[in-house]
C-alpha cells in the first residue's frame, strides 16, 4: 500500500507500510506476526500521538474563535455528503471541555506556533453558500485545506482565497462549487496538490488552463475532472516537472495532446478520459517510465498501440476504451504482469487473438468488448483466478463455454454476449456465488434450461440470455423471498409461452426484455404498476399478444423511455404511454382508430413507430409542435387521410419521416425546407399532387428521398446550386413527370459520384440514451420498399453506400443523357415505362458497379451498345419493348440473361433470342473496327453520301439529305450544325 506523507519541506513523498513492515520483522526476527501488526498499526500510532499532544501549543484564541464562527456559517445535512463513512467532524468544535481547537476533529496545528495549518472537514454535512467575508479566511497560517464532499449550493470560489498564501494543498472537490475559477487560486505559489474535480458547474476559462499550468510550477497532483477547461491542453503543461498526477477527465479538452507529457519524468497517474474531441497518439514508451496508470477512454485517441508499451513495467491501470485506436493488439501487453484493470473495449483493432492474456494472473478487471477478437480466448482465462469482472461482448468467439469458468470464484459481472458460443450453458456457472451481472445474449446457445437455476444466484441484479436457441422452462412457480431483485432482466427469444410468475413480485426494475416469445392473450394488469418509479425499458414485442386485461390508461411508469408493443396482435385503440416516453414502438399490430389528442402531451418523444397498422383519420396538426424533440416518424402502412400537417419549424430535429402507402393528399407542405437534420424522406403511395418540390434540395443531410406512386407532374425544372449534397437513392417512379430526364441535376449530385465500399454501416438513427443509473444502447434502421432488378423489394435496413435512381413510369422524353455517366457509384437504375428514344449511350458502361438497369417500355432505337458487356457486376439488364435492332452483346453477365431481357425489339439477334444475326452456313461478320476506325469510315460514309446527293443541290442540302439515309449519325450531325443554327437564331 502507497501513502502520500508529507515531509518538512511539503514536497508529496510517498510511504510504503509494506516496506517499513518487513524492516521490523527483520529487526525482530522473534516476534510473534500478530505483535508486529499491533505495534506497527495500534501501539506506535497511539504513543506518537500521546507524545506529540504532550509537545503542542493550545491554539490561539483568534483562530479558535475564527473556526467557531465557520462552524456557525453552515447547516449541517446529511443529504450534503454522500460518502459512506462521512461524518460530522464539526460536532467535536466546542468552548467548553476541550477547548483546545488542536484536539478538535479535522484540525491541526503547528507544533511550535499554535498556529492552525491543516483544516480537513471532507464529508462533513455541511451544507452553505461560502464567501469572501467567511471566517475561513482569517485563518492565514493554514498550508492544507479539504473541503470536498460536502455542498457549497453553487457559490463561487471566493476571490479571498488569495488570502491563504502558505497553501500547499487545496481540495474542493464534489462539493457543489460553480462559475469561473478565481484568478486568485493561481496566485498561491506553494501549491502541490489541487483537486476541483466533481464542481460540475465549474469553469476554468478567464484564467484558462494554460495560465494554471505557467503559474502554479510546483504542482505535483493536479485534479480538475468534470472542470469545464474548454481548450487545448497548453504545452506549458510539459513543464510541470514535479507532476506525479494528472487528471483532466471530462474537461471539454480538444485538440492534440502534447506528446511531451507522457515522457513527465516523475508521472505515474495520467487521465484524460472522456474528452471525445481530444486528439492525439501514444508515444514511444521507455523502460524507466513510472507510469502506473493510464487512462484515455473515449478520447479521439488514434494510431496504433505501440510495441513498446510493453516497457511499462510499473503500469496496473489501463484503459484505452472507446477511442480511435487501429492495429492489432500488441502481444507486449504479456509483459505488463502489473495490471489488475485493462479495458480496450470499442476500439478499431484488427482481428486477432489474445493467448497472451494468461500471463496476466493479477488481473481483476477485463474489458474487452468490441474489439474483433477471435479464437479460444477462454483457454487463455483460465489461470486468471483473480477476475471480478470479464467483458467479451459483441467478438467473435466461437466455442463452447468451458465448465472450469466456474472455477473464477470472484467473478461478479461475466458478460459473454453476441459471440458465437455454442452448446449448452455449463453446470459450473451456477456456482459463481458472487456473480451479479451474466450476459449470454445473442449466441449460439442451445438445450433447455430451468429459469429457476438463474434465479437461485441471489446476488443477480442482471441477467441477459435473450437471442439464443435455448428454451427456459418455468414449470416451478418461484416465491417471491428467494428471487433476487433484478435491475436488468432480458429474457427475449427464449421460447416462453407465458410471464414468468416471479415477475409480479419484482420493483426495481430498470430493463426488462420479453420479445421474440410466444407469449399470448392479455397483457397482465400486474404489468401496469409494478416498478412504478424504475422501469426505464420495456420490450415486449414480437409475441402474441392480443390486448389487455383492464381499460387503458396511461400507465404510472413515471422513467419510462422506451416501450416496444411491436409485432404483436393488439387491437382497438392506441395504448397512450407516459409523459416521460423517448421511444414508443407499436408497428406491426391490428390497431384501429385515430391518432388521440393525448399524444401531442409527449414532449419528450423521439422515436414513434406506428407503421404497418389500421389507424385511419387525419394526422393531427400537434405533430409539427413535436419536432423539437421527434427524430423518428414513421406512420406508413395505415388509412390516413386529408392533407399533410406542417410538420416541422424551426430547430427540427426530424432526420426521418415515412408517411408512404396512406391516402393523403394535397401538397408537400413547405415547411419540410426546416429539417435541417432530415436524412430520410419516404411520401411514396399517397394521392399528393404537386410539382417536383426542388426547395427539397436545400436540405443539407437529405439523403433518401421517395415519392413514388402518386400524383407528381410537369417538368423538372433547372437545379438549385449545391442541391441534394448527400442524395443517394431517388425514386419519382410512377408518377405523371414530363420533359427530358433531369440530366443538369446529375451534375451536382456528388454522394452519387464515389462510394466507399469499405465501411458498412447502415443508414440508421441512434436511439440510445442516458438512463437514471445506466446507458441504454439502441438503433432504429431506416427501411424501404424500391423496385429492384424488376420485383419490389422490401429493405429492411439499407447500406449507406446504397446508390439508386427509379424514375419509372412517368413520361420523360428525349434521349438518355450522356451526363448520367458522371454518377460512377449507381447500382440501380430504372428509366422503364417512359417515351425515351434515340440509342443506348456506349458511355453506361463507364458505371461499373451497375448492377441493375431497366431501359425497357420506352421508343429507344439503334444497337445495344458492346461496351455493356464490361459490366462485371450486372446480375439484371431489361431493354425489352423498344425499337433496337443488331446482335446483343455477348459474354459475361450476358451470357446469364434471358428472352425475357430482350422481347419486344424484332430488330434484335444473337442470343438468348431464337434469331440468328446471320443465316445459318455463313461467316460471322468480320471483328468490329475500332472506335478511331468506325468513325473515320463514318465520315466517308456519310461524305461520299452527301457527294452524290447534293450534285445539283449544294453541299449543305446533300449533307442533310445524306444525314436523312443514316439516322445514326444524328448526335454528330447536331454536334456540328445544330449548336450554329441555334446561335444564328438567337442572333436574329
Amino acid at each position: 500500500m502507497i501513502i502520500f506523507v508529507y515531509k518538512s519541506s511539503g514536497r508529496l513523498q510517498p510511504f510504503n507500510t509494506k516496506k517499513i513492515f518487513v524492516q521490523l520483522i527483520t529487526m525482530g526476527p522473534l516476534l510473534h506476526y500478530s505483535l508486529l501488526k499491533c505495534l506497527l498499526y495500534v501501539i506506535l500510532p497511539h504513543l506518537l500521538t500521546q507524545c506529540v499532544s504532550s509537545m503542542q501549543r493550545p491554539c490561539l484564541d483568534s483562530e479558535r474563535s475564527a473556526l467557531l464562527q465557520l462552524k456557525e456559517s453552515f447547516i449541517l445535512n446529511r443529504s450534503a455528503s454522500s460518502y459512506p463513512l462521512a461524518y460530522l467532524k464539526v460536532g467535536s468544535w466546542k468552548l467548553e471541555g476541550q477547548g483546545d481547537c488542536c484536539s478538535w476533529d479535522g484540525v491541526e496545528c503547528d507544533d511550535n506556533t499554535g498556529h492552525v495549518i491543516g483544516l480537513d472537514l471532507s464529508s462533513s454535512f455541511l451544507y452553505a453558500s461560502i464567501d469572501s467575508n467567511s471566517s475561513l479566511f482569517h485563518l492565514h497560517h493554514l498550508r492544507r485545506l479539504n473541503l470536498s464532499g460536502n455542498d457549497f449550493n453553487d457559490s463561487k470560489i471566493p476571490s479571498a482565497i488569495g488570502n491563504l498564501s502558505r497553501l500547499s494543498h487545496l481540495d474542493l472537490s464534489s462539493s457543489g462549487f460553480s462559475g469561473q475559477i478565481p484568478s486568485e487560486v493561481l496566485e498561491l505559489p506553494k501549491l502541490v496538490i489541487l483537486d476541483l474535480s466533481g464542481n460540475i458547474g465549474l469553469e476554468l476559462q478567464n484564467p484558462s488552463l494554460k495560465s494554471l499550468a505557467e503559474k502554479l510550477v510546483n504542482l505535483e497532483y493536479l485534479n480538475l475532472d468534470e472542470v469545464n477547461a474548454s481548450s487545448t491542453i497548453p504545452q506549458s503543461l510539459a513543464n510541470l516537472s514535479y507532476l506525479i498526477y494528472l487528471s483532466l477527465g471530462d474537461c471539454e479538452l480538444r485538440g492534440e495532446f502534447p506528446i511531451e507529457i507522457f515522457q513527465l519524468p516523475n508521472l505515474q497517474y495520467l487521465e484524460v478520459s472522456d474528452n471525445p474531441y481530444l486528439t492525439g497518439h501514444l508515444p514511444e514508451f521507455h523502460k524507466s517510465s513510472y507510469i502506473e496508470s493510464l487512462a484515455l477512454a473515449n478520447t479521439g485517441f488514434s494510431g496504433e498501440l505501440p510495441k513498446s508499451i510493453g516497457n511499462l513495467k510499473s503500469l496496473s491501470h489501463l484503459s484505452v476504451q472507446v477511442c480511435h485506436f487501429a492495429g492489432r493488439i500488441p502481444s507486449s501487453l504479456a509483459n505488463l504482469t502489473e495490471l489488475n484493470f485493462l479495458s480496450l473495449r470499442r476500439n478499431g483493432f484488427r482481428p486477432g487473438t489474445l493467448s497472451w492474456l494468461d500471463k496476466l494472473t493479477k488481473l481483476t478487471v477485463l474489458d474487452l468488448a468490441f474489439t474483433n477478437s477471435q479464437g479460444d480466448i477462454l483457454s487463455s482465462l483460465k489461470n486468471l483466478t483473480q477476475l471480478t469482472v470479464l467483458r467479451i461482448f459483441q467478438n467473435q468467439f466461437s466455442s463452447q463455454i468451458p465448465s472450469w469458468l466456474g472455477n473464477l470464484t470472484q467473478l461478479t459481472i461475466l458478460d459473454l454476449g453476441r459471440n458465437k458460443f455454442w452448446g449448452q450453458i455449463p453446470q459450473s456457472i451456477f456456482s459463481l456465488v458472487n456473480l451479479e451481472a451474466l450476459g449470454l445474449e445473442r449466441n449460439n446457445l442451445s438445450g433447455a434450461m430451468k429459469l429457476e437455476s438463474f434465479l437461485n444466484l441471489k446476488n443477480l441484479y442482471g441477467l441477459q440470455l435473450s437471442g439464443n436457441n435455448f428454451s427456459l422452462l418455468t414449470t416451478t412457480t418461484v416465491t417471491n423471498v428467494t428471487v433476487p431483485k433484478f435491475t436488468i432482466l432480458t429474457l427475449g427469444s427464449s421460447n416462453l409461452l407465458e410471464f414468468p410468475d416471479f415477475l409480479s413480485g419484482q420493483d426495481e426494475l430498470e430493463f426488462l426484455d420479453l420479445s421474440g416469445n410466444k407469449i399470448d392473450g392479455f397483457i397482465p394488469k400486474w404489468i401496469w404498476g409494478f416498478c412504478a418509479e424504475t422501469l426505464e425499458v420495456l420490450d415486449l414485442g414480437g409475441n402474441f399478444l392480443t390486448g389487455f386485461h383492464q381499460p387503458l390508461v396511461v400507465p404510472p411508469w413515471t422513467n419510462l423511455r422506451t416501450l416496444d408493443l411491436s409485432s404483436n396482435k393488439l387491437g382497438g385503440s392506441l395504448p397512450i404511454p407516459s409523459a416521460s416516453i423517448y421511444h414508443y414502438f407499436v408497428s406491426d399490430n391490428l390497431l384501429t382508430g385515430e391518432i388521440p389528442s393525448m399524444i401531442c402531451n409527449l414532449t419528450s418523444i423521439t422515436t414513434f413507430d406506428l407503421s404497418n397498422n389500421k389507424f385511419s383519420g387525419t394526422l393531427p396538426p400537434c405533430l409539427g409542435n413535436l419536432s423539437s424533440s421527434l427524430s423518428i416518424l414513421n406512420l406508413q402502412n395505415n388509412n390516413f387521410h386529408g392533407l399533410i400537417p406542417q410538420s416541422c419549424k424551426k430547430g427540427s430535429k426530424l432526420r426521418m419521416i415515412d408517411i408512404s402507402q396512406n391516402q393523403l393528399d394535397g401538397q408537400i407542405p413547405r415547411s419540410l425546407v426546416n429539417c435541417n437534420m432530415l436524412e430520410f424522406l419516404n411520401l411514396g403511395n399517397n394521392q399528393i399532387v404537386d410539382t417536383f418540390p426542388s426547395w427539397l434540395g436545400r436540405l443539407p443531410e437529405l439523403r433518401i428521398l421517395i415519392l413514388r406512386h402518386n400524383g407528381f407532374h410537369g417538368a423538372i425544372g433547372k437545379p438549385k446550386t449545391k442541391e441534394f449534397p448527400k442524395l443517394r437513392i431517388f425514386d419519382l417512379s410512377f408518377n405523371k413527370f414530363i420533359g427530358r430526364l433531369p440530366s443538369r441535376h446529375f451534375q451536382l449530385w456528388r454522394a452519387m459520384k464515389f462510394v466507399d465500399v469499405s465501411k458498412l454501416r447502415y443508414l440508421e438513427a441512434n436511439t440510445s440514451f442516458e438512463g437514471t443509473v445506466n446507458r441504454w444502447y439502441g438503433t432504429f434502421s431506416y427501411s424501404m420498399t424500391m423496385t429492384n432488378k424488376g420485383t419490389q423489394t422490401k429493405y429492411e435496413k439499407i447500406l449507406e453506400f446504397l446508390v439508386a435512381i427509379d424514375l419509372s413510369s412517368n413520361r420523360f422524353e428525349g434521349c438518355i443523357p450522356e451526363d448520367i455517366q458522371i454518377l460512377k457509384a449507381i447500382q440501380f437504375l430504372n428509366l422503364s415505362n417512359n417515351l425515351l428514344s434515340g440509342p443506348i449511350p456506349s458511355s453506361l458502361a463507364n458505371l461499373t458497379g451497375l448492377e441493375s438497369l431497366d431501359l425497357s417500355q420506352n421508343k429507344l432505337s439503334g444497337e445495344i451498345p458492346q461496351e455493356l458487356a464490361q459490366l462485371t457486376f450486372i446480375a439484371f439488364f431489361n431493354v425489352s419493348n423498344n425499337h433496337l435492332i443488331g446482335p446483343i452483346p455477348q459474354g459475361k453477365q450476358f451470357a446469364t440473361f434471358e428472352n425475357n431481357s430482350f422481347e419486344g425489339n424484332p430488330g434484335l439477334c444473337g442470343n438468348p433470342l431464337s434469331k440468328k444475326c446471320y443465316a445459318e452456313g455463313s461467316s460471322p461478320p468480320p471483328p468490329s473496327l475500332s472506335k478511331k476506325d468506325r468513325g473515320r469510315e463514318s465520315w466517308l460514309e456519310l461524305v461520299w453520301k452527301a457527294v452524290l446527293l447534293g450534285y445539283g443541290s449544294g453541299l449543305v442540302n446533300g449533307l442533310v439529305l445524306g444525314y436523312s439515309f443514316n439516322p445514326m449519325k444524328h448526335k454528330w450531325f447536331v454536334k456540328c450544325f445544330g449548336v450554329k443554327q441555334q446561335n444564328r437564331r438567337g442572333r436574329n
